[in-house]
């Protein structure tokens, strides 16, 4: 039996994984800010360290002796500086794992991590697994998944108030998008083998590769609309959006930085598919997801 913290344990990835590791037996600390969020958690037997994991004195706690953590930055579009604000979290991760000696990290980390211009949003993760590679001691294995389809559930506002999709990606381009419960999976295998040593990365794909086009075919017929559209906009239209969807000008900004690398090709220029990168939920599966939150 081992012992293991998840951070961002009540998220996408974070909660299946420390469910998973709890279901085979072993011991589960989980970080999280809110009690009543990770009360399903606790009712499996996880014990909590109640806290923001920007907090370096709490995560020194929550790593003291166990054998792995899962480490990840939290997604917040809103601080007027977004790269400073995933060094709020980095830091102190980095800092946290270096004092107490933890030997095993999976993280998530990001396609594009590998690019050292046009990063945007990504160049905190980057920087993450950099930092994390400087720890001699440590085995770490960093997840690189690809574009998450959750991601295009900010679409049914666009649908409702325009009749389309839209965005600042090219409709034609095909890239792959990934599941978070696929992401999960991976990173709940990691962690219960660890069976990696040194320095690694992994990319986390999804079952293929995949247009904007595409996915409104796919999710117009799921939804009712079988002659839904989807509309390729300037970055400068996408900034805006983004801005009154809640971003602040910098993390606009900087996801716009991500989109054109996206668009150059870029962003997937070593994520090269393979059978151990290609993960089982596909865009059509997803649509049902997409069909209950437009219908909700």
């Amino acid at each position: 039996m081992n012992t293991y913290t998840i951070t961002g344990a009540t998220g996408n990835t974070g909660k299946p994984i420390a469910l998973g590791l709890l279901e085979k037996g072993h011991k589960v600390r989980i970080v999280s800010r809110s009690r009543e969020k990770a009360r399903e958690l606790i009712s499996q037997g996880a014990e909590l360290f109640e806290g923001d994991h920007s907090d370096v004195e709490l995560l020194k706690r929550a790593f003291n002796g166990v054998d792995a953590v899962y480490a990840m930055i939290p997604f917040n579009p809103a601080p007027d500086n977004y790269l400073d604000f995933q060094m709020s979290y980095i830091n102190p991760m980095v800092e946290a794992i270096k004092v107490t000696g933890v030997r095993y990290v999976v993280t998530l980390s990001s396609v594009g991590a590998h690019l050292t211009t046009g990063a945007g949003v990504v160049e905190g993760v980057a920087i993450m697994e950099k930092h994390l590679n400087d720890i001699e001691h440590l085995n770490v294995m960093h997840l690189r998944p690809s574009y998450f389809m959750e991601n295009t559930l900010a679409q049914v506002g666009a649908i409702k108030a325009m009749g389309m999709m839209a965005s600042p990606v090219k409709g034609d381009l095909k890239f792959p998008m990934v599941a978070t419960r696929d992401i999960a999976a991976t990173g709940l295998a990691q962690l219960l083998s660890l069976n990696f040593s040194g320095k690694n990365h992994h990319y986390v794909l999804g079952s293929r590769d995949v247009s904007y086009d595409e996915i409104a075919s796919i999710y117009g017929e799921a939804i009712g609309k079988p002659d839904l559209k989807y509309l390729t906009v300037s970055y400068e239209d996408g900034k805006n959006a983004l801005m009154q969807a809640g971003f602040s000008q910098n993390g606009a900004e900087r996801m716009v930085e991500f989109v054109k690398s996206l668009n150059e090709g870029r962003v997937f220029e070593q994520a090269l598919r393979s059978s151990d990168n290609t993960t089982p939920t596909s865009i059509e599966e997803f649509a049902s997801v997409f069909k209950m939150v437009y219908n909700s």
